[in-house]
């Protein structure tokens, strides 16, 4: 599958112009290894080193359209990897948004922050995402790119009030993608669940 197939795949799939267009220009390529480059618009999860993977695009796309991005928004991104995901939002937000990566992989913050050179408006820190990032809170917009059984109670407390959270939950073989909105301080609502996911689980959830 080249990129036009891709494209035309998600487009059969009904997903919004804007997060077609985005796909289209951010290359998934440059976010993969040299050897996996005949793959890189395969709709599948590539693995990126350290245990970790690049999500499907279709996973991504679907996840992107619950988090319904605005121009100008917010968002933090909690197990960025290699910033492919990053990428993607940061022309979903413009120039004028502000996209945050936590990556608690030193080696891949490190490679995602030298991918992600020519974005102005991404940051990547490498850090523990079950702190969240307080100091850059509130969030308009957030994601998680890792299954957790629970999701972590400082992301919630760092989401706007009428802002959107998106997370894969569940055990760490199957997961359902959920989409949280809060309502006011202190309350959330459950706006979806999408079932039959896997991802990789959040690195130090074990120990948390």
């Amino acid at each position: 599958m080249d990129k036009l197939q891709l494209l035309q795949s998600l487009k059969q799939k009904n997903f919004p112009e804007e997060i077609l267009e985005a796909f289209s220009e951010v290359k998934r390529e440059n976010f993969i290894s040299k050897d996996l480059t005949e793959k890189a618009y395969e709709d599948t999860a590539l693995p990126i080193g350290h245990g970790q993977t690049i999500s499907q695009p279709y996973t991504i796309a679907l996840m992107l359209s619950e988090l319904n991005l605005k121009n100008g928004q917010k968002v933090l991104e909690v197990g960025s990897g290699c910033g492919y995901v990053l990428a993607l939002m940061s022309e979903l937000v413009g120039k004028k948004g502000k996209i945050f990566g936590i990556e608690i992989v030193p080696e891949l913050a490190k490679m995602s922050e030298k991918k992600l050179i020519s974005y102005k408006n991404i940051k990547v820190f490498n850090r523990n995402g079950f702190e969240g990032f307080p100091e850059k809170a509130p969030f308009d917009r957030i994601l998680l790119s890792a299954g957790c059984r629970v999701v972590p109670e400082p992301l919630m407390g760092q989401l706007k009030v009428g802002g959107i959270l998106v997370a894969p939950k569940g055990s760490r073989f199957e997961q359902e993608i959920i989409v949280i909105r809060r309502k006011s301080k202190n309350e959330f609502e459950l706006l979806k669940k999408i079932p039959g996911f896997v991802f990789v689980p959040f690195v130090g959830e074990e120990e948390s």
